[in-house]
């Protein structure tokens, strides 16, 4: 079998706008074949997902969940294109799914072009100072202060985190895999986590 790299993943993600973990389960599936690989994300309804991005979502929900000790809870929107979507028990239990991580992971916002510039600049500015104090050479320091903001935004912007219950597939992989089963368009328009005793 074919080794698949990461320039043609890049690539297939490029061409498709799908995610790195579903471009290199293509490719692998495709023995690296460029043009079945994108045929492969097409027959699994895969690439329609990104396609939809730009459709309304006016429908929707609001979705509540309250951790059991009654410390914690989340609240959430997640949008759709129809009301008989926003119904199913499958767009109910996404919704849940995503207050569960918010409620795990307390991201800072949906993408990481949402993240407040100031908190990017502090988190810069730290990695920086410390890849300079660890005595790093300096052609090297921007490029790990690169890496170390591109760690950061995927830890704190919820779209970038990995998934709690499944490591190495992202929130967005988890949208799109539910935007590919109903055929609409799912956006989560907002979200708030509250803990007790917490500003």
């Amino acid at each position: 079998m074919q080794e698949i790299t990461a320039k043609q993943v890049k690539e297939l993600r490029d061409r498709t706008g799908v995610g790195i973990l579903e471009c290199r389960k293509a490719l692998e599936a495709t023995n690296g074949d460029m043009e079945a690989a994108i045929k492969y994300l097409r027959e699994r309804g895969i690439a329609k997902a990104e396609s939809k991005a730009s459709r309304q979502t006016k429908e929707g929900l609001i979705h509540a969940y309250i951790h059991f000790n009654g410390r914690l809870g989340v609240m959430l929107e997640l949008n759709c294109e129809s009301d008989f979507v926003a119904r199913t028990e499958q767009f109910k239990k996404l919704a849940q799914e995503l207050a569960l991580q918010i409620a795990a992971t307390n991201p800072l916002a949906i993408t990481s072009d949402q993240i407040d510039p100031v908190i990017i600049e502090r988190e810069r500015e730290i990695a920086r100072n410390k890849a300079i104090n660890e005595g790093k050479k300096p052609e090297i320091v921007e490029k790990i202060v690169e890496g170390t903001l591109k760690k950061f935004c995927s830890e704190n912007a919820l779209l970038e985190q990995e998934l709690v219950n499944e490591p190495g597939v992202t929130v967005r992989d988890l949208i799109n895999s539910t935007i590919a089963q109903t055929g609409e368009n799912i956006q989560i328009s907002r979200f708030v986590r509250y803990a007790l005793g917490e500003e």
